[in-house]
């Protein structure tokens, strides 16, 4: 049996539950600096070590991969790390919260040829897959013009509550949150940005009552917690944009835009692509769902293709147990996946210089090219990477 180990078990360490299916692989250790997770976690693994030094996890040798699940601004330390340490790497989103931290990951796996997983989970949602499978297909053309409307009801509650709501940890929420969606519109189009144009304010969560700086932070989701300007507990400290926008030139000749907003009522993310001959839209992201397609004219209402999605067993709309059985599959057997470091990059870059963009007077910022020969090793899936 295959032994792995988890760095950081908070919110996210729930993909370890995904795990369990897998018989062949045993959760050996936890590494966390609040030793009250390792409770959680001996719920279903009682005979796995805890550690609140994750350099012991590390050297392990009996750990032959690692999830890193860590807050976004620890991500390029860990990764490096365990690269360094010959460890598989699944590594949650985004890669990193710089440009520089996200090159650096990827020529520490290059270096030492070990392999690298991101945890890019939208990329195996059902709806994704199906609008892909559309794009592809032929059926609307080429698509020239593609957009996304994220709204996060829940964004107050996760965001604005604990330690994503500060640019130190996170760059933003653009980067923290919108790299899913930028990857997803990347990865339809199967292209990338090349230059990006941003908007964004804080306007509404700084002018709600804030916890005491020496008060826990809570990230529950809760309805009723909703207007947001006769809530509280909101973090003492708020640097992050409540709603952003960005404009991107894509490399492939495409335009996209991507709108985000944390304290709308309603939660979903809505993507379009509009081709030469007709247009694609989801209507939901997970569960019941539908995705429509119009390939002639006539109303809104009436599409002339509906695929009905039904929901599927597991976390993140059945993801994650998909995405953990690639990520076994890719560094065990060597088969494709889904996601690709590299591309998470390309996100990352988006978010990063989106960012910047409207923070700047909302100044054009041009995408930097990943160093020569990492684009073609990630997307030729780590060829000669060792397996375990």
């Amino acid at each position: 049996m295959r032994k792995f180990g988890v760095i950081g078990g908070g919110n996210r360490g729930s993909l370890i539950r995904a795990v369990m299916d897998f018989t062949d692989w045993q959760l050996a250790a936890l590494a966390d600096i609040d030793p009250a997770r390792a409770d959680k976690f001996k719920e279903f693994y009682p005979e796995a070590k805890f550690t609140t030094n994750y350099r012991d996890l590390l050297a392990d040798p009996e750990i032959c991969a690692v999830f890193i699940l860590t807050p976004d601004h620890l991500h390029e330390e860990h990764a490096v790390a365990a690269l360094e340490a010959g460890k598989a790497v699944y590594l949650e989103k985004p890669l990193a919260i710089t440009v520089e931290g996200c090159d650096r990951i990827l020529k520490t796996a290059k270096a030492t040829g070990t392999r690298l997983f991101v945890g890019h989970n939208m990329r195996y949602f059902p709806v994704v897959l199906k609008m892909k499978e559309v794009v592809d297909s032929g059926i609307i053309g080429e698509v020239q013009c593609a957009w996304c409307r994220h709204f996060v009801s829940y964004g107050g509650d996760a965001y604005f509550r604990d330690w994503h709501s500060e640019q130190k940890n996170t760059c933003g929420l653009l980067l923290q949150k919108g790299a899913h969606d930028i990857d997803v519109m990347n990865f339809i189009m199967d292209t990338q940005a090349s230059r990006v144009v941003g908007m964004g304010m804080l306007s509404v969560y700084n002018r709600c009552e804030r916890r005491k700086a020496d008060e826990a932070g809570c990230a529950a989701f809760r309805d009723e917690q909703y207007p947001p300007l006769e809530c509280k507990g909101f973090s003492p400290e708020m640097d992050v944009e409540d709603h952003n926008m960005i404009i991107m030139q894509l490399k492939n000749g495409a335009q996209a835009s991507y709108m985000q907003c944390h304290y709308t009522p309603d939660a979903e993310r809505n993507y379009t692509f509009i081709g030469t001959k007709g247009r694609v839209e989801n209507v939901g992201d997970y569960g019941n769902c539908e995705v429509h397609v119009w390939t002639q004219r006539g109303p809104r209402a009436t599409p002339d293709i509906i695929y009905k999605l039904k929901p599927i067993p597991g976390t993140h709309g059945g993801a994650d147990p998909r995405i953990v059985k690639n990520f076994f599959d890719f560094i065990t057997e060597g088969k494709a996946t889904n996601a690709n470091p590299v591309a998470a990059r390309d996100a990352v870059a988006t978010g990063v210089l989106g960012h910047k963009s409207m923070r700047n007077g909302n100044m054009p910022f041009d995408i930097p090219e990943v160093e020569s020969g990492l684009r073609e090793y990630f997307e030729n899936f780590q060829p000669g990477a060792k397996l375990v």
